[in-house]
């Protein structure tokens, strides 16, 4: 069986060069470019090494990207800054970098971001919007895990895809892509019995629970199609590599979902621009009249 290695970085790169085009005409049209705040608190090691690589892409295509480095912080202080910066004109896209540390609570801050600058799709309207397939911004990893089924010509209709993984930014607006594509969805964690039993069934698996090498090869059918959006210590995967000898294809860790996830970002953010830019337009255009 001939297996297919869904690399991230040729679909990333796609996605790149439409960004690029589109960040140099809004420059030559408004003499502006596009600009994303990341948020960070504290000093986790993940953390810093992904605002560094988000900052490099941000720099490459020419977006802005200004960051709010803060050893700690409370709840009440980032429910602040996200306000001031809802109320920049100059800001279009709000990241805050999760997980944040535990004494904050992270929900009321995501929810906090204007859903027109929630470039990262954490805010629950955005969530509920996605699902109900209206005009929304989709949770970055979510929106990479379908652009590459996408790009590989996978079609997930009729198909049983299994989703590991349940948290309200990975596993849950995943589970709901793939059902408006008309997948048959079941979302399972680290607890679900006869979790093995379930995923020999499926002919989808997307990893995102968050621990090494959760799945295991002899729990999978031949011929599956695997999707790990797990990056755990020592760049390892939420699937057991050996499981790649039953599939049909796989995102190989690293190289897979996460360049796309940085992509897809950066291309909300300069679609967030765009639509700012056109409603400030049709504003001006109502004064005039």
């Amino acid at each position: 069986m001939e297996k297919k290695v869904l690399k991230g970085k040729i679909v990333a790169d796609k996605i790149k060069n439409d960004i690029k085009t589109r960040v140099d005409n809004a420059f030559k049209k408004y003499g502006e470019v596009p600009t994303l705040v990341t948020i960070m608190v504290g000093d986790d090691e993940g953390s810093k090494t992904y605002v560094r690589m988000k900052s490099n892409a941000c720099k490459k295509l020419g977006i802005e990207n200004k960051k709010i480095i803060l050893e700690k912080s409370t709840t009440e202080e980032l429910l602040k800054i996200i306000d001031e910066l809802n109320m920049d004109d100059s800001v279009n896209g709000i990241l805050i970098q999760h997980p944040l540390p535990r004494n904050i609570d992270e929900s009321a801050c995501f929810n906090a971001i204007d859903v027109v600058k929630d470039v990262d799709g954490v805010n629950t309207e955005s969530f509920g919007h996605m699902t109900m397939k209206q005009d929304a911004f989709v949770s970055a990893t979510p929106k990479a895990i379908m652009e590459i089924l996408h790009h590989y010509d996978i079609d997930v209709s009729g198909k049983h895809a299994v989703v590991v993984g349940r948290s309200p930014i990975l596993g849950k607006p995943v589970a709901m892509l793939l059902l408006n594509e008309d997948a048959t969805v079941t979302i399972c964690h680290t607890k679900t019995k006869n979790i093995d039993q379930i995923l020999k069934t499926a002919d989808i698996v997307v990893a995102a629970c968050g621990q090494p090498k959760f799945i295991k090869e002899e729990w999978l059918k031949e011929g599956v199609t695997i999707i790990d959006a797990g990056y755990n210590k020592g760049n390892i995967g939420d699937v057991d590599p050996a499981c790649y000898e039953k599939a049909s294809a796989y995102t190989p860790v690293p190289g897979g979902v996460g360049p796309v996830t940085i992509a897809e970002l950066l291309e909300q953010t300069v679609t967030s621009f765009e639509k700012t830019k056109k409603r400030q337009i049709k504003k001006a255009n109502q004064k005039i009249k």
